[in-house]
């Protein structure tokens, strides 16, 4: 028996509402908080949530690299026909391409704007 729901995954980076705004163009919702706050929550049409907080310090993770490992990665969906425009469309607003895999897999492994590794995966 489940003692607790998920609440927000909260992510680390140096500008909470910049990396806010660059899920919000990926996955929709609607972000909330003061442009300067120190945490900014994006809320998705089906009510998860993502969160942003100011680490002032924050050192991105490196994929793949055992001494700055990644942490965890967000895994995020897309049509199978639709992931090079996808592709093209999280690069123009500030993702970094890591890893395609030589165009052989359904799924991609990017750094968005603040370093966090995500995946694009065909569905």
């Amino acid at each position: 028996m489940a003692i607790a729901t998920l609440g927000p995954v909260a992510l680390d980076c140096p500008d909470p509402r910049s990396l806010a705004d660059f899920y919000a163009r990926v996955l929709g919702g609607k972000v909330e908080g003061a442009a300067d706050a120190d945490w900014i929550d994006l809320t998705l049409d089906d009510g998860a949530r993502l969160a942003f907080q100011l680490a002032p310090g924050h050192v991105p993770p490196q994929w793949p690299r055992p001494d700055r490992s990644q942490q965890f990665h967000l895994d995020l969906e897309v049509p199978a026909g639709e992931m090079d425009a996808a592709q093209e469309q999280v690069i123009a607003w500030g993702a970094k391409l890591l890893d395609d895999g030589g165009g052989t897999r359904s799924w991609r492994v990017f750094a968005d704007p603040a370093g966090h590794p995500f995946c694009l995966c065909a569905c």
